[in-house]
């Protein structure tokens, strides 16, 4: 009941701004689609450009929507709000209000990647989309709601939040296999790119779009990184709890 509880609170949430947040999802991708496929022509191992940006974009998307639905939101209520403090003297299980928190933030993010799906249809061509892709962004969703949950718990005021997304969302955007491969990033960098989970989401939607099998080892990585958001995010709530 407690997961059930969070996830109404974030639909009510979602129905209230659902234009404003659909407008917002739309405009940063289809910049970067006019200014990488048709500003910037040229093609990758024959094909078209956007042929390799689309995956990277939605991938990307998925990010950045799961991101920032959770991020500023849960700072706020944590520091003046007191929502935690409430959730803790309720009947609410911790661990359903972190799962209703990331399950939220990863439905966010799909309803971005579908949305950026329908936009980019017409240029898509021989792309393929599959549900095996549609699970992995959902597991990239939960991912990075998982970490935004984590620095939300660890920002001590509400301007925290816009600099956690210049320190680690934007240099994924830019850096982890999403509009340019990684293969030409000097040693060192490349395999520690390479291991973000942006970067494993990119190669596996992109594999499966061009019709080649997604790596096992990508989602593992990406299990690793949600197992260990949930562990720390736990390890605070219940040390919270406790004092």
């Amino acid at each position: 009941m407690g997961i059930l509880a969070v996830l109404w609170e974030k639909w009510v949430e979602f129905k209230r701004d659902l234009y404003k947040i659909t407008v917002s999802i739309m405009i940063l991708p289809l910049m970067y689609l006019l200014v990488f496929s048709f500003g910037i022509k040229f093609s990758i191992n024959g094909e078209p450009y956007f042929h390799y940006l689309i995956p990277g974009l939605i991938a990307m998307t998925t990010m950045t929507s799961s991101f920032g639905a959770i991020a500023q939101n849960m700072t706020v209520q944590r520091l003046y709000e007191r929502a935690l403090d409430q959730v803790m003297v309720s009947p609410t299980p911790l661990w359903q209000f972190i799962l209703g928190q990331v399950i939220g933030g990863s439905l966010r993010g799909l309803y971005a990647a579908i949305i950026i799906l329908i936009l980019t249809s017409p240029l898509r061509g021989g792309l393929i989309f599959t549900p095996l892709s549609i699970g992995i962004l959902f597991l990239n969703g939960l991912v990075f709601s998982t970490i935004a949950l984590v620095l939300s718990f660890m920002a001590k005021n509400h301007t925290d939040a816009p600099r956690f997304n210049s320190y680690i969302i934007m240099p994924m955007s830019f850096l982890c296999n999403t509009f340019f491969s990684t293969e030409n990033m000097p040693h060192g960098i490349r395999e520690f790119v390479e291991i973000l989970p942006l970067s494993q989401t990119c190669e596996m939607v992109r594999n499966i779009a061009n019709g080649r099998v997604a790596s096992i080892r990508g989602i593992v990585i990406l299990i690793a990184y949600l197992v260990a958001g949930l562990i720390i995010s736990a390890q605070f709530l219940y040390k919270k709890k406790n004092l």
